[in-house]
């Protein structure tokens, strides 16, 4: 039996604080959403990236909002777009309106997809410089106060007390409705702090 091509989407948001409703509203109708909330970083941590990529066939189409969403650099750019088009399948940027796949083997396809990807990562260092700076800017003016911390120190105390009867992090972490990483770094900051 033939396969029936599909129209799949791939959302992805940083945080899990954030929205995907405006993504999913520019993808628009597909036959599946692959949703992620994490941030773009490491490629290992992006499970519904990887199960995206393992679903699609021949002929499908994978529509993304814009290439940030997609990646967060050039080379991963590219690099997942030859992993899709390798299974003939493509992948539709809606913001960009490009489209890119198995049978768009020309140079100009090649030139917009890094052209585009570049200006996209070129925009994240913008972004991230102007927020250094703006951090920079508030701490000597005292502003600054850093993120707000997850653990009161009272359930810091409480943590470590329970790992001191042998109760495991991941217990501990589960019971004060945080991930294990929040626990970590609260356990090593000094007691007092």
């Amino acid at each position: 039996m033939p396969h029936k091509t599909q129209t799949v989407g791939y959302v992805r948001v940083s945080s899990t604080d954030q929205n995907v409703a405006r993504q999913l509203e520019a993808v628009g109708p597909v036959d599946r959403v692959f949703e992620e909330k994490v941030s773009g970083g490491s490629r290992s941590d992006r499970t519904a990236l990887a199960e995206c990529i393992r679903y699609v066939r021949d002929g499908d189409v994978v529509r993304v909002s814009s290439m940030d969403r997609l990646a967060r650099s050039l080379r991963d750019l590219r690099d997942i777009v030859d992993e899709i088009s390798a299974k003939g399948a493509s992948v539709m940027f809606v913001k960009e309106q490009q489209t890119y796949g198995a049978d768009a083997d020309d140079a100009i396809g090649h030139l917009m997809l890094n052209l585009l990807g570049a200006f996209a990562e070129f925009e994240r260092s913008l972004i991230r410089e102007r927020q250094s700076e703006g951090i920079r800017i508030a701490k000597e003016s005292g502003k600054y106060l850093g993120r707000a911390r997850k653990l009161t120190s009272d359930q810091v105390d409480e943590a470590r007390a329970l790992i001191e009867t042998g109760v495991p992090k991941t217990v501990i972490a589960q019971k004060l409705n945080i991930n294990r990483a929040t626990l970590y770094r609260a356990l090593a900051l000094p007691h007092d702090a």
